[in-house]
C-alpha cells in the first residue's frame, strides 16, 4: 500500500521552508518580488499556502535567489511541491466540504484527540449510524446522505492501516444515551465502539453525567498531530458553516489543555469499557 500523503500537509511545510529559507537569505517579501520581477502578494502567498501550486520553475527561481544549491534539498522541495499538487482519494468528495478537508490532514496525522458531546466520533461511527445521523438533518437526498456516509467510512482507515494513526477519543455519556436509528442501529454502534477501543492505537473514555459541569461543554474538537517536527499541531472544529481549522501556538495550546482537563474528568478506559458495555445491554432488554 502507498504511504498515505496530505496535499494540504506538505504544501504547509514547503510553505514553511520556503520562509525560513528567505529569512536565512536575509531578504524581505518586497525586495524577492522586486529580484524576480513578481508581486509582492505571489511571494508571501507562497509562504502562507494561499497559492495551492508552486510551479517547478518558480520554485527553483525562488531557491537560486536564496543560494539554495544542495541538490538533495532542491530535489526534496520539488517532491514536496508535486506532492502538493495531488490530488487524495477525497477529492471525490469535494462537494461534502469547502476547500480543505479533514480527511486530508487525517491521511499523515500520527495522533489524534477527540472530544464529542452529542454522538460517536465519525472515526468510530458504523455505516449504519452515520447513515441515521444524517438523515436527522435536513431533507437530503438518498444519493447525498450515501455520499457522505461512503466518505466518513473511507476516513476509517487510517485507523487500520499499517502503521495506524493513534486515536484518544473522549465521549460526554450523553453520545451513548441518544438512540440514533433506533435500538438495534445503536446496539451495533455501541459493539463497534467497544471492538475498536480494544485495539492497541486507541483508547475511549466516558465522561459521565455525574461529573457535572466539564471542560467540553462548548463544542466538540479534534487535535491532530503529525510526525515530522516541521507539521505544526492543527486543531479541527466542525460548524454548521463548514469546517473551522486552528493552526495558531495559543490556540493548539488551549485545546491541548481543554483536552487535557477533559480526560482527568473522564472514567479510564476500562472503566469506560465497562460503561459502554451496560449500555449496549440495556439496549438488549
Amino acid at each position: 500500500m502507498r504511504e498515505p500523503r496530505s496535499p494540504s500537509l506538505r504544501l504547509r511545510r514547503l510553505a514553511a521552508e520556503l520562509r525560513r529559507a528567505r529569512e536565512s537569505a536575509d531578504y524581505t517579501v518586497t525586495r524577492v518580488a522586486k529580484e524576480l520581477g513578481w508581486s509582492a502578494p505571489k511571494v508571501s502567498k507562497m509562504e502562507t499556502t494561499e497559492t495551492k501550486r508552486i510551479s517547478a520553475a518558480d520554485l527553483d527561481r525562488l531557491m537560486d535567489l536564496y543560494k539554495i544549491t544542495d541538490q538533495e534539498t532542491r530535489r526534496a522541495m520539488q517532491a514536496l511541491a508535486r506532492d502538493a499538487r495531488e490530488r487524495g482519494w477525497w477529492a471525490k468528495y469535494k462537494g461534502l466540504f469547502g476547500d480543505r478537508a479533514l480527511a486530508d490532514f487525517e491521511a499523515e496525522a500520527s495522533s489524534i484527540r477527540t472530544f464529542e458531546a452529542l454522538c460517536i466520533p465519525g472515526l468510530l461511527q458504523t455505516p449504519e449510524y452515520a447513515e441515521s445521523l444524517f438523515e436527522g438533518g435536513r431533507y437530503t437526498s438518498a444519493t447525498e446522505i450515501q455520499n457522505r456516509v461512503d466518505y466518513r467510512m473511507a476516513r476509517r482507515e487510517i485507523l487500520t492501516r499499517f502503521s495506524p494513526a493513534r486515536l484518544r477519543a473522549v465521549l460526554d455519556e450523553a453520545a451513548l444515551r441518544r438512540t440514533i436509528g433506533g435500538p438495534q442501529v445503536m446496539r451495533g454502534q455501541l459493539d463497534h465502539l467497544l471492538h475498536m477501543a480494544q485495539m492497541p492505537n486507541i483508547d475511549v473514555q466516558v465522561v459521565p453525567f455525574g461529573v457535572g459541569s466539564h471542560a467540553g461543554l462548548t463544542s466538540p474538537f479534534m487535535i491532530l498531530d503529525f510526525p515530522e517536527p516541521l507539521d505544526t499541531p492543527i486543531v479541527w472544529i466542525g460548524t454548521l458553516a463548514g469546517s473551522v481549522f486552528l493552526e495558531q501556538p495559543e490556540e493548539i495550546g488551549r485545546y491541548n489543555v481543554t483536552f487535557g482537563d477533559l480526560q482527568g474528568s473522564a472514567l479510564s478506559t476500562k472503566q469506560s469499557a465497562e460503561f459502554i458495555k451496560d449500555m449496549a445491554a440495556s439496549l438488549r432488554e
